[in-house]
């Protein structure tokens, strides 16, 4: 009787296609089967037989993991792992892989541009001139960017890339905090490691670069706004829930904040009744800040490079759930 071959299940994906996956999977032997998943149903009907599974959007919940049969490995398009169970994945011995690297240089740039943007109010000054309005009064005031202090919350990789990228257009200071990141650390980056509190009171522009978890969700919101200067923006490109959107309209609207760059919003696609979306000292952009040519090939290929290590008996390269090794697998 010839040996049943790996089945590996790509849940849902926006690229043109998936070949590349296709290409390095089948190489590893394994069947690979295009989802279009939308619900915890559809999952669950698609890969209750996977040894692995590849999601993008489609959430993988405890629900679908309790019946997955043959799962060894989760791979999430993406850097967040908020769109998979991790707990239940751990409890049922699979491995959870995120892709931390294919977008480093793509979302700090995108960091730095809103940053830039918000500063020099470009878009606000390209549409009133559209509307035949000559008069750079109308953007006052813009400060020079060489007195400004940046202050991100979070410093890994993206943040990491972000602080370089902003020192070599002067900005006075940079602060950072993260509870897991020493002063030491800080310092090869030329940055400063600071408590919130100092964070929030020194920034003249603040930098978001956070996972969503139940530890950040809305860590920004009410309070945290008011301890910040009344001149501040805020720029967002981690994600959406880690703002109370709700808090930051009124903090624009009253003005509490002078401004902010957002990338992501707590609920995605944004409504176009959102009022962020009409506010002139809000930039947007739809959840883009990853995306490149070269960013789309990366993901894709070490998604699927992955998936391929595991069906060979490695462990991932990215793996997110180490209590999978720690405490042994079950499967």
């Amino acid at each position: 009787m010839p040996q049943r071959k790996p089945k590996v299940v790509i849940t849902d994906y926006d690229f043109p296609s998936v070949s590349t996956e296709k290409a390095i999977l089948e190489k590893a032997g394994a069947d690979v089967i295009e989802g279009h998943c939308k619900t915890e149903n559809d999952v669950i009907k698609v890969a209750f037989d996977a040894d692995a599974i590849i999601n993008q959007y489609v959430v993988i919940t405890r629900g679908i993991i309790e019946n997955l049969q043959n799962c060894r490995i989760i791979v999430h398009y993406g850097i967040g792992i908020d769109k998979v169970d991790v707990e239940a994945a751990t409890e049922h011995g699979i491995y959870v892989a995120n892709i931390p690297d294919y977008c480093v240089d793509e979302v700090s740039s995108h960091a730095m541009a809103l940053i830039l943007d918000c500063t020099r109010k470009i878009v606000f000054l390209n549409n009133a001139l559209k509307r035949g309005q000559w008069d750079f009064k109308l953007a006052q005031p813009i400060r020079r960017i060489s007195m400004l202090t940046l202050a991100i919350a979070g410093f890994g990789k993206i943040a990491g890339a972000l602080a370089e990228k902003a020192r070599g257009f002067g900005l006075r200071r940079i602060l950072a905090h993260d509870p897991y990141v020493s002063p030491e650390a800080g310092k090869q980056f030329g940055v400063e490691m600071v408590d919130m509190t100092e964070l929030l009171e020194e920034a003249d522009i603040l930098s978001i670069h956070l996972p969503l978890t139940k530890e950040t969700k809305h860590m920004f919101g009410e309070k945290e706004f008011q301890m910040m200067k009344k001149s501040a923006i805020i720029i967002n490109t981690s994600r959406g829930a880690v703002i109370d959107e709700v808090a930051l309209i009124k903090a624009l609207r009253e003005g509490q904040l002078a401004g902010a760059g957002l990338d992501v919003f707590e609920k995605e696609p944004a409504s176009f009744s959102n009022p962020l979306l009409r506010m002139e000292n809000v930039v947007v952009t739809p959840h883009v800040a990853w995306y490149s040519e070269e960013s789309f090939q990366d993901l894709q290929q070490t998604a699927a490079e992955e998936v391929a290590r595991v069906l060979h008996g490695k462990i991932p390269n990215s793996l997110v759930n180490r209590e999978v090794i720690e405490y042994g697998r079950s499967r």
